[in-house]
């Protein structure tokens, strides 16, 4: 009988795989569903003895079983676009099942907990922290000195929280690790409680990842008793992007509002219910069954340079044509991943920008493609690697619209807790909307939509407009509570600053204000 492997991750399923796999089920062949390899252009891919056909159609079905399909992308394993990969947190994709335990064991899977259940909870921090891993959800802090603030604060109950609300435009890793591997999570979460003395854990995950929250909990009943006495839960939000700031997600948790708690206390102290709270991402917590393995940190804190250690599970995403998931140690730079690997936009025409990070991530400019990946490149560029996501533009985009989109976004999407987002949105909306409306032309600007009831200010000419704008950004980006409105300013001026033609015709115009305001 021939065995067919077909991905059941909800990309493949979307394209069509559900029905593929029937479609080979009735031609009599045995069809496992796997976790997905992360060649998302390809899907669904079809593998049938290592070799792969892709992206494949009912009407494909006899021709890949008869040997004489156009779609055969050859041996899967071999494909470019993974032989260049380093891959440790996603090891698994694409080869196991998710949810077959034993699928898990036999690679490798439960072998960092045992471990850690052996060195205790200091060694487990201590190999954490040698390994140079850093919060994958944007932050990049250290999560060794996390987890050794959690073990030595005082109290006897301590929570471990993984933060699965996966919000940013472009991003999809989390979703993928939590419906291909749920158990490397589920592994992760467990380790991290050895080591700070917790045997709680919860799973914060977006409503928006139903196949995610699914598996999550088939996966967690069937490994209740190899992970105690830890025991963990899903949780589902719902849908507010505010939440995946790790205090907005305790309050939600909780049951109450999805606000930003000032700091301290840090959530480390004073988390969950008030108790001592590792809070980590997801792609942090699968990481760590690796480095608890033997060697593992070692060799985990060999990839990449500098202060970022380890590897990246980088997306790619928008107008690109090899769309998917690249797992890779920190330091290549955004002209290999953008053209060499992700082989230039889908539409063929020339990239004019490439946003990291989410929505809240600045644009990049082409000329700027030598950056390495790295967290302190990126902030020395004004830039943010945030989650690991990037988004990539023709010339076809107007930068102005993108970032009266940014100013737009933070404005919806406000807890309202800090005057600088809850107002400084609304008011940076206008102020664009005035500039790329030629100046304070106030029938122009009603024709926009927006200062309908506001009453009449003396005209300003753009170089005033954007001088106000570049103040507003700088307000918000040092004002705000969280990082929703500090990093609303980084689009926007990314997109002032390289693109100022999209936002007035007078580009000189934007160049001098820039040059007064901030130097640049």
């Amino acid at each position: 009988m021939t065995l067919v492997r077909i991905s059941d991750d909800a990309l493949a399923r979307a394209a069509g795989a559900d029905a593929l796999a029937e479609a080979f089920r009735r031609k009599g062949c045995e069809v496992h569903r796997v976790s997905s390899w992360g060649l998302h252009w390809l899907e669904p891919l079809v593998e049938i003895e290592g070799q792969g056909f892709g992206p494949a159609t009912l009407d494909d079905v006899d021709a890949i079983l008869g040997g004489d399909s156009g779609k055969s992308v050859g041996a899967i394993a071999d494909h470019p676009f993974l032989a260049g990969q380093i891959r440790y947190t996603f090891a698994r994709a694409g080869k196991t099942r998710p949810l077959s335990l034993e699928d898990y064991a036999a690679t490798g899977g439960w072998a960092g907990l045992q471990r850690a259940r052996q060195i205790g909870p200091e060694a487990i921090v201590e190999e954490v922290t040698h390994s140079g891993l850093r919060g994958r959800g944007g932050a990049g802090f250290p999560t060794g000195i996390k987890w050794d603030t959690v073990r030595k604060a005082p109290g006897e109950r301590k929570y471990i929280v993984c933060n699965a609300d996966e919000g940013d435009s472009g991003t999809f890793a989390d979703r993928m690790l939590m419906e291909g591997d749920p158990f490397a999570l589920i592994e992760g979460m467990a380790i991290a409680g050895e080591a700070v003395g917790a045997q709680q854990g919860y799973i914060y995950v977006r409503s928006e990842y139903p196949d995610a929250i699914r598996k999550l909990e088939a996966a967690l009943d069937l490994c209740a008793d190899v992970i105690a006495p830890f025991r963990c839960e899903v949780r589902v939000g719902a849908g507010a992007y505010v939440c995946g700031e790790e205090t907005s997600l305790l309050n939600s948790l909780e049951g109450k509002r999805g606000e930003v708690r000032a700091k301290p206390p840090l959530p480390a102290l004073e988390g969950f219910l008030g108790r001592p709270t590792v809070v980590n991402n997801v792609l942090s917590l699968a990481a760590v069954p690796h480095i608890l393995a033997d060697g593992g940190a070692t060799a985990y804190k060999d990839a990449g340079f500098g202060r970022s250690r380890g590897t990246m599970p980088i997306q790619l995403a928008g107008n690109i044509r090899h769309g998917g998931l690249y797992e890779i140690g920190f330091g290549v730079t955004l002209g290999q991943l953008v053209n060499d690997i992700g082989g230039g936009t889908a539409s063929g025409r020339p990239v004019k920008a490439v946003q990291v990070g989410g929505p809240l991530g600045a644009y990049v400019h082409p000329d700027q493609f030598d950056i390495a990946f790295d967290y302190e490149t990126f902030t020395a560029a004004d830039a943010l690697i945030g989650h690991g996501g990037i988004t990539v533009f023709d010339d076809s985009a107007d930068m102005g619209e993108m970032a009266r989109f940014a100013m737009e976004f933070c404005a919806a999407e406000s807890c309202g807790k800090c005057t600088p987002c809850r107002i400084g949105a609304v008011r940076g909306l206008e102020i664009i909307d005035r500039i790329r409306a030629g100046g304070r032309e106030r029938d122009k600007v009603e024709q926009l939509g927006v200062m309908h009831n506001a009453p009449k200010a003396a005209p300003r000419d753009a170089a005033d407009e954007i001088a106000l704008l570049t103040d507003l950004c700088e307000t918000m980006k040092f004002g705000s509570l969280c990082a929703l409105g500090g990093f609303t300013p980084y689009p926007v001026m990314s997109a002032l600053r390289h693109w100022p033609g999209d936002f007035v015709e007078d580009a000189s115009t934007v160049k001098m204000v820039l040059r007064e305001k901030v130097g640049g």
